[in-house]
């Protein structure tokens, strides 16, 4: 690649009717990179298949094309390849096993916290497990489900608990031992559906069963007319692929058959209906494959010819990749149309198990080859008016964070899909903050819902405002899955420090105002003061009159004023 398109990134003009475009990154990642989640401050993080991670952050357009790679994670306890993961409500990151993982790292899990950049091992679970092939989701509560645990003693599944990083014995799977390899789809209603891999043992793929977090019970649902698992020996049932929630409030499930099926839900503890999707074309099919729900409400998917065994024990994945977008509403079921490959052909090379995809808050995909070099897919057409966020209102925190209410904060799906092997759930809700023609994301973290399609529910979020946001005017938005709220005016703070010492003083976080009475001066009426409280002891003898009005919050810290 020539340093040239390096530069700017090599962008892949669309070739077809109604499809979207691939824009290669400006920047080589500094490692292979396969798993990719997205953080709450905006910013991607990518893992090695071992213990290494790495950060992309978005430039000052908000976008990722010409964004930067750094290296400064903590490196985890354990090398872990092929896990279970999740962004938590406190917008640290939960990670459990490992398919492939040493020194007992598929029966441990990590909690990386971004503010101390620091992994900690979580407590030992009730009995020893494995997490092999396992998935996750978040419960209404914010916890985290885990299935499946092998042995089956803690019933199939593992509950983590946020707030108190403990363990609990979780509901007893209805058919234990089926979720490996498996997908699961978070409905409306809350409850997580799955398309069972071994069902009656006849079949692969055509058993179906649903969590109901108000009971805490996994339910028989109904079975599909599908087979969404190639049965390649008489012993082994394949892998499976993706599903999404669409636009519609049906569940699309593609299989590694190649085939696909819709679920309709009740809506309560009665079973739903499915029925088949179309096949996927040129006889590809959907085994340990990505896919993301794009703003458009259409599914891009990476595809690839069937596994098959080389010899008895050894299954492989062919090459190459293709790509498709599934639109729901074409059609009575759907329909697949195909489009380029990064590289202005058809075809990718590689299999499809190693690539992953990741929905950005800017409303495009980010794809990963498992390499150092990746692609962005702008997609067609307009995000989807009934995914927009609306606020409500803004208010401050006593801590100084940012108290944003609204609808809509947690999109009407999780985003992007693969399945046991990675979950890159995104649907919570991100800040965007834009003054000057530069983007800033504030850090998201308390969100009072992890549902999806929310409706008109009132919903909140805690959010930190950007240390680096230029006091004054500007607008605030609020994101769920790359769909962008309609902005609201917002005042970025006047900084004041009584411990600063520095010379230059211009109200920022790097250059407060050493006295109040600066930071009333230059404050426009009804904007914020915040008085950096983080260095004690922070006090001031000022007596400063207020003549306009506007708030004073302590941040970090306490803070005196006045005698």
């Amino acid at each position: 690649m020539g340093a040239a398109l390096l530069a700017c990134g090599l962008v892949r003009p669309p070739l077809a009717h109604g499809e979207g475009k691939w824009i290669e990154l400006a920047h080589l990642a500094p490692d292979y990179i396969g798993t990719m989640l997205l953080l709450s401050d905006g910013t991607v993080i990518g893992n090695n298949g071992a213990s290494n991670w790495y950060r992309l952050t978005p430039d000052s357009t908000g976008g990722y094309t010409n964004g930067s790679w750094s290296t400064n994670i903590a490196i985890m306890h354990y090398p872990r390849l092929y896990f279970a993961s999740q962004v938590l409500t406190n917008g640290q990151v939960f990670i459990a096993g490992g398919e492939y993982s040493t020194n007992n790292g598929g029966g441990t899990a990590e909690v990386y916290n971004p503010l101390n950049n620091r992994w900690t091992l979580a407590p030992s679970t009730p009995a020893p497990v494995q997490f092999l092939d396992s998935i996750s989701d978040m419960l209404p509560d914010g916890n985290v489900l885990v299935a499946p645990v092998d042995p089956s003693a803690n019933g199939g599944t593992l509950i983590w608990n946020t707030a108190s990083s403990t363990w609990s014995v979780g509901p007893t799977l209805y058919r234990w031992g089926d979720q490996s390899e498996a997908s699961w789809v978070k409905l409306p209603d809350n409850s997580i559906l799955t398309v069972d891999a071994l069902g009656d043992g006849s079949a692969p793929g055509t058993t179906s069963e649903r969590y109901i977090p108000s009971i805490n019970q996994w339910i028989p649902d109904m079975n599909l007319q599908v087979q969404l698992w190639a049965n390649l020996l008489p012993y082994y049932v394949g892998e499976g692929g993706p599903a999404f929630l669409l636009p519609n409030g049906k569940a699309f499930f593609l299989g590694g058959s190649g085939a696909t099926a819709l679920y309709t839900p009740s809506g309560n503890t009665n079973q739903g209906s499915w029925q088949a999707g179309p096949s996927i074309p040129g006889s590809y099919v959907a085994a340990d494959a990505p896919g993301a729900m794009m703003v458009n409400g259409k599914v891009l998917c990476a595809v690839a010819p069937a596994p098959y065994f080389t010899q008895v024990t050894n299954l492989n994945f062919p090459s190459p990749t293709y790509f498709y977008e599934y639109n729901y509403s074409t059609g009575s079921t759907g329909a697949f149309t195909q489009i380029h490959a990064p590289n202005g052909s058809y075809t990718n090379s590689g299999p499809t198990y190693v690539t992953r995809l990741l929905d950005l808050p800017d409303g495009t995909v980010l794809f990963s080859l498992n390499g150092n070099y990746f692609y962005d897919y702008v997609p067609d057409g307009s995000p989807l008016a009934a995914g927009q966020p609306n606020i409500y209102g803004v208010s401050y925190t006593p801590g100084g964070a940012l108290l944003i209410t609204g609808a809509l904060f947690n999109g009407i799906s999780e985003g992007a899909g693969y399945g046991d092997d990675a979950q890159m759930d995104s649907n919570y809700p991100l800040v965007r903050f834009t003054s000057g023609g530069k983007v800033y994301y504030g850090r998201t973290f308390n969100w009072n819902t992890t549902g999806v399609m929310t409706g008109s529910q009132v919903v909140s979020t805690e959010c930190t405002v950007p240390t680096n946001l230029p006091p004054g005017s500007c607008s605030m938005s609020v994101i769920a899955n790359g769909i962008a709220s309609s902005p609201v005016s917002f005042y970025g703070p006047v900084w004041v420090d009584f411990n600063y010492t520095g010379g230059t003083q211009n109200g920022t976080h790097q250059y407060p105002y050493k006295t109040l009475a600066q930071g009333v001066s230059a404050v426009a009426s009804g904007g914020t003061i915040f008085v950096n409280g983080s260095v004690q002891p922070s006090i001031s003898s000022e007596t400063p009159t207020l003549t306009k009005a506007m708030t004073i919050v302590s941040v970090g810290g306490s803070s005196t004023i006045g005698e």
